[in-house]
């Protein structure tokens, strides 16, 4: 993690018999992130505790991915989730934060039970972000990422899907169709395929973990890790016709500009796509580092990178712990944009989100591993 710029609540504690609390960061991973350019910009964000009906924290969704839909923000959770989170779509209030007691879950359409991928897709899948198709209202597409603990492929499916050129079990594309009754349906599924060329390698669990969909159905896809062990992006064309087919669909490399660091893990973790002025960009979570990246899809600018300084709310402040408390790491997963603010939701990273516990007040909310929806108002200075 990048280092933070250090955050004290005065209380000294020869005086008040207290202790100051401060964001705690991890020197040897701050240095295993450094750019070989200078970042762009630096961002206060402030995050709210996701509440459900009860009024209590949101219970270790593990949420993957973020979209609007109907002037709500919906997310998903992946398969490391409580069971009670999965295999549904979470409606959440921009305004309040909170989650939508109503269950929105999913189940296999009739056509899909003949599947190869039927057995996976329907029991416990990696399912890794999420995107609102424009102009098709209740419809969704998210990705599923980690296989490699499922039994795999028949054989006669694996002489049909078996290579990737990524992983052994295919990157898959799902369709989501939500119906009268509020159910989703998983209504089609089509394997990804890279060319031997694009050097993918097999990371089964750093894949394919953002999604982004423009107006004209041009599909994003952010790749965590590739062979050299650099994030990708890449796309391919959702027409009219794409769903009418089973078999694999090519992913062409966009060859946009990444920033370049010294060494370390830099994966993308989520994606929207942007238009101001008539160019396009992506935005994109990159949650190792805690940053932003704009990236300018003509492929002519170099990414700007904004450091991202997260903080969590606090209920009751005390003198120790003001209202907002620093976070040694958020793990952004879920990004998109409304009403011209980037919204993003964080999938809490088990190995060391108990490492935010400063101030007791938040001690239970972390160790639930309950996610907190974050802010930002999109600033002109990003744009060149």
């Amino acid at each position: 993690m990048k280092s933070k710029f250090v955050v004290l609540w005065a209380c000294v504690a020869a005086l008040c018999g207290c202790h100051s609390v401060q964001p705690l960061r991890d020197s040897a991973v701050a240095l295993d992130n450094q750019l070989e350019a200078p970042a762009g910009n630096v961002a206060t964000v402030k995050g709210r505790w996701l509440t459900e009906e009860n009024g209590a924290v949101m219970l270790d969704p593990q949420t993957s991915g973020l979209t609007v839909w109907n002037g709500k923000l919906i997310s998903l959770s992946d398969r490391s989730a409580d069971p009670s989170q999965r295999l549904q779509l979470h409606v959440i209030s921009s305004e309040t934060a909170l989650v939508s007691p109503d269950i929105m879950a999913f189940e296999l359409s009739d056509a899909l039970k003949a599947s190869c991928f039927a057995s996976y897709i329907q029991e416990n899948p990696d399912l890794e972000a999420l995107v609102a198709v424009p102009n098709e209202p209740g419809i969704f597409l998210t990705i599923t990422e980690d296989a490699s603990d499922h039994r795999g492929l028949s054989p006669e499916c694996a002489a049909k899907y078996g290579h990737s050129g990524s992983v052994d079990y295919p990157f898959l594309l799902v369709r989501l169709a939500v119906q009268k009754d509020r159910s989703v349906l998983m209504t089609h599924v089509r394997p990804l395929m890279f060319a031997d060329g694009l050097n993918l390698a097999n990371f089964p669990n750093d894949g394919i973990e953002g999604l982004a969909l423009s107006e004209d159905g041009q599909l994003y896809l952010g790749l965590e890790k590739d062979a050299a062990g650099g994030a990708r992006v890449f796309t391919t064309n959702i027409s009219a016709e794409f769903w009418q087919q089973e078999d694999f669909i090519p992913m062409r490399d966009t060859q946009v500009k990444l920033p370049s660091f010294k060494h370390g893990n830099h994966p993308i973790n989520a994606l929207e796509v942007y238009q101001r002025d008539g160019h396009r960009y992506l935005f994109a979570a990159a949650r190792n580092d805690e940053q932003l990246w704009v990236i300018d899809l003509a492929g002519q600018q170099d990414a700007l990178v904004v450091d991202l300084n997260f903080f969590a709310q606090i209920y009751t402040p005390n003198k120790t712990c003001s209202r907002w408390e620093p976070m040694d790491n958020a793990s952004i997963e879920g990004l998109t944009v409304m009403d011209d603010t980037i919204w993003m939701v964080n999938d809490p990273w088990k190995a060391v989100y108990l490492k935010n516990i400063q101030c007791e007040q938040n001690r239970a909310k972390f160790e639930k591993m309950a996610p907190l929806l974050f802010s930002l108002p999109i600033q002109e200075t990003w744009f060149r």
